[in-house]
């Protein structure tokens, strides 16, 4: 049975536009109200959902010109329902690196995200008016006499826009200059506009373009046997620097590794990105953060192909979502299982990843290089990323759905993430020191991106770097030199308060294991030094 009254194509939009600025932009207005006072704005700000307004309405316009209305309206619908949950409960921007991210995020890190407030939000302003929509009854029309009709509607919303902005120029004028990131809250007008670029992206893809690789030969000699690298490259999950009582947080989240001599904590070190589809991939890449690309980057070969090629035994364990197209030529091991991984509770544990790397090494020539990648710190379930026996700060916060707690509940459930990747780093450095008399060891611990825990209201991560806070891109990064290593523990340590970035992570490794390339340094400083006798 369908609704009785006949409505135009036109009137559908209008109802929806009208339906999508009032039900999905909270976050936008909060913003905004944040910057213009209603009290001393009324006008401006009456102008700006006027403008919002006519913004979808033109959108949603657009769109009818090649897809039947109902349809359009149901797409941005669902979009906004999806979109506006997530940036009203976590100031979660939908931009084109988040989309990536969704999409490479697997399904257990999904069903984090999937929680009540989300189920409601996507019944009550998605499915509900999906139905309402798809039930209505719309005049029938001639096509031309429908696309001449949503092409005025399509120009007229571009003239209230325009009259909008004109009739406040001046603090549009400013607006539009001092406060850009605002404008990416619009819902669902920029998750639309972004996953249009991302699809678009993949259009100017060459299927032809030749695999790009680089020259990498090790400058150790045969004949010194005894100048094997172990190397524990340790890839963390969502740990931002200033939680990490190492660099001065007041909380004791390291018991363990402050007690650990010839332990190096860099206090000043700027992340490539603010997710892992972007982070894990740049700091293994030889273009850095200024000239990384992931199209390119997948396309290229990456230190650990550099490292493999020159003769070092590379191993990538991985008890995150993967690589990110990282490992796609090494050794690859999944520790996310039951079946690889004996220490699930019911989560599988990051400590897993060590069970049989003895082994691993015993059966190995040459130089050793092997990856950790942790599930960590990652929310917003951050309860279930630590066995209970550590939940040393409480009350801590026991569920994904963050609205559900306080504030100090989240940050108490995040440190203790912290205070178990500190007694998993502690259980690596064991490991190394067993194998340290037939070995030059070390450890290195570096974080892919930080988490914001409710500052300004933003919570997890993934902001734009362009305006990400700082607590999305400062992150920790640790460095254990064992006795036996050729790293001058000393003069590495002199580097650790200097500013530096991710792009290191492709020039220490090469520099620890001497491999000598045709690719120039990406970073300005180094985290290590050379003995000079090795130099």
């Amino acid at each position: 049975m369908h609704f009785g009254r006949r409505l135009t194509s036109y009137q559908l939009l209008i109802a929806v536009a009208l339906f999508l600025a009032l039900s999905a932009n909270a976050t936008f207005f909060q913003n905004i109200l944040q910057i213009y006072p209603l009290q001393d704005n009324t006008g401006f700000l009456l102008s700006v959902f006027v403008l919002l307004f006519s913004a979808l309405l033109f959108m949603l316009s657009l769109f009818s010109l090649i897809i039947p209305s109902k349809y359009v309206a149901i797409l941005f619908i669902g979009v906004a329902a999806f979109s506006a949950y997530f940036s009203d409960q976590y100031g979660t921007v939908i931009d084109v690196e988040m989309i990536r991210n969704m999409i490479e995020t697997d399904t257990s890190e999904t069903a984090d995200l999937i929680t009540w407030g989300l189920i409601s939000r996507v019944l009550l302003l998605a499915l509900l008016p999906t139905i309402i929509v798809f039930r209505l009854r719309l005049q029938k029309v001639k096509l031309r006499r429908y696309l001449a009709v949503h092409a005025i509607v399509t120009g007229m919303s571009l003239c209230v826009a325009a009259a909008c902005v004109f009739s406040f120029s001046s603090q549009y004028a400013s607006f539009f200059r001092e406060h850009k990131s605002v404008r990416y809250y619009v819902t669902p007008a920029y998750p639309i506009y972004s996953a249009l670029q991302f699809a678009a992206s993949f259009s100017h893809i060459d299927t032809d373009l030749p695999f790009k690789s680089f020259d990498a030969i090790s400058s150790i000699l045969e004949d010194e046997t005894d100048h094997k690298e172990l190397i524990i490259l340790v890839v963390g999950e969502t740990a931002r620097a200033d939680h990490f009582s190492l660099n001065g947080y007041s909380r004791n989240t390291n018991p363990l590794l402050s007690q650990e001599s010839r332990l190096i904590s860099y206090s000043r070190i700027q992340s490539c990105g603010t997710s892992t589809a972007i982070s894990v991939p740049c700091m293994f890449s030889y273009s850095g953060h200024d000239g990384f690309d992931v199209k390119s980057a997948r396309n290229t070969e990456n230190g650990l192909d550099l490292l493999q090629k020159a003769g070092v035994n590379v191993l990538w364990r991985d008890n995150n979502s993967d690589s990110k197209g990282v490992a796609d030529r090494i050794p690859f091991e999944n520790y996310r299982t039951a079946d690889k991984n004996p220490i699930c509770n019911p989560e599988c544990r990051d400590e897993g990843m060590l069970d049989g790397l003895q082994t691993y090494i015993d059966d190995q020539t040459g130089d050793i290089l092997i990856v950790l990648h942790q599930m960590g710190s990652h929310g917003p379930a951050y309860f279930q990323r630590y066995p209970p026996e550590f939940e040393r700060f409480t009350p801590a916060c026991q569920s994904a759905e963050l609205s559900d707690c306080s504030q100090e509940e989240i940050i108490n459930a995040y440190d203790n993430t912290i205070v178990y990747t500190d007694y998993f780093l502690s259980k690596v450095i064991e490991f190394l020191k067993v194998n340290t008399p037939k070995y030059e060891t070390a450890m290195f611990y570096v974080s892919d991106h930080g988490e914001s825990l409710g500052e300004s209201g933003i919570y997890l991560h993934g902001m734009p770097y362009r305006f990400a806070p700082d607590a999305q891109t400062h992150v920790p990064v640790i460095a254990w030199i064992g006795e036996s290593s050729d790293i001058d523990y000393e003069e590495s340590k002199r580097l650790k308060d200097l500013d530096n970035t991710h792009d290191e992570v492709f020039d220490t490794l090469l520099t620890v294991f001497e491999v000598n390339t045709d690719l120039l340094p990406s970073a300005k400083d180094k985290l290590i030094v050379l003995s000079e006798e090795d130099e």
